[in-house]
């Protein structure tokens, strides 16, 4: 199969920073550094036997600042953007007798600096942001207010992804880890259950035996914000099976750290499912190790109950066993907080 540029699109010679396709129609949503949410429709040219092309429909302008991440909903009806500023947008599809239309349906405020990253539930009920302020909130987008929020990092939140099985959230920070997050749900007076999610591991460091007799060290698994590519958008894989989180770091050797990307699986989410060496890691001058001779660091809170629970959902062939840490996690709203409000225009 080969690849090719079939076409260049332009936002105003600015920066593109993020883009989205519509889970149903041939919709292209894209936004950049020019402040705009331009929409194009893709042709796959397959019935003409052309080139796949590209056409500009409109622009969506709301925001002041730069929109860094776009999602469209499950159901594709709804749009959400976000950006600089703590700006959160919830765009909604409407369909007249000339033609449809994006409009905004709920203005989300609660973050107070630049939002990097977004993600729906599966059932479109719940969206999930993380931003430069250092937290993960999940929105309720019905009712346009904050439902739960994740303060556990202490520095900017560039990634979050939502497990497509709904059990599992993770985000990554430049503050050097990733956390997972379990479904706990909550149940009210009235027997209904509420949302709920809490920390299970806080992934960390990589404590790998020794290649060239060097001292056992534990290195740092992922960058911090001096990454040159400063979004860092982790990723379930379609059927859950696989969690993806780019900006690794893993020594080969004590003069030698790749740049990679880690692979979990959900079997064992405190662990490296793939080796770094899988990658095609050319002109090394020491061999990978392989993830049965290293050992994640992580923090896991949870009681005796949910690790028991955990443990059996572990294949027997682990390839790493975790370390546990003593210091604790919460997930109280930190005391800066104001009260949420949601704007419909």
């Amino acid at each position: 199969m080969k690849g090719g540029t079939v076409q260049i699109i332009w936002h105003d010679t600015k920066p593109v920073l993020t883009l989205d396709l519509h889970p149903i129609s041939g919709l292209l949503a894209t936004g950049g550094a020019d402040f705009d949410i331009n929409i194009w429709v893709i042709n796959s040219g397959q019935v003409q036997k052309k080139l796949p092309t590209a056409s500009y429909q409109n622009s969506l302008s709301y925001h002041g600042s730069a929109v860094n991440a776009l999602r469209f909903s499950p159901s594709g009806e709804q749009l959400a953007s976000g950006a600089d500023g703590g700006e959160l947008i919830i765009w909604k599809l409407h369909t007249t007798e000339t033609g449809q239309s994006w409009k905004v349906f709920k203005s989300l405020l609660f973050h107070r600096k630049d939002v990097l990253d977004l993600q729906w539930s599966t059932d479109g009920s719940f969206l999930i942001s993380g931003s430069v302020d250092n937290s993960c909130i999940i929105w309720d987008v019905n009712k346009g207010s904050v439902h739960q929020i994740l303060d556990g990092h202490f520095h900017y939140v560039q990634g979050v992804a939502w497990d497509p099985l709904s059990k599992y959230i993770a985000s990554l920070s430049s503050d050097r880890t990733c956390r997972i997050y379990v479904s706990k749900p909550q149940t009210k007076t009235k027997g209904a259950e509420k949302l709920n999610y809490i920390c299970q591991h806080t992934i960390m460091k990589a404590e790998q035996q020794p290649i060239d007799d060097a001292k056992l060290v534990k290195n740092h698994l992922f960058h911090d914000e001096t990454l040159p590519s400063f979004f860092c958008r982790l990723a379930w894989s379609p059927d859950g099976s696989f969690l993806l989180v780019p900006a690794g770091s893993y020594k080969i050797s004590s003069s030698e750290t790749i740049k990679t990307t880690c692979v979990f699986s959900r079997k064992d989410l405190s662990s490296f499912f793939l080796e770094p060496k899988a990658m095609n890691i050319e002109n090394t001058n020491s061999t990978a190790q392989n993830p049965g001779d290293m050992v994640v660091e992580v923090d896991d809170p949870v009681t005796a109950d949910d690790k028991m629970s955990e443990c059996a959902e572990k294949s027997e062939g682990k390839q790493a066993s975790p370390i546990i840490a003593n210091t604790p996690i919460s997930n109280k709203p930190a005391k800066r907080r104001i009260t949420p409000m949601a704007i419909d225009p």
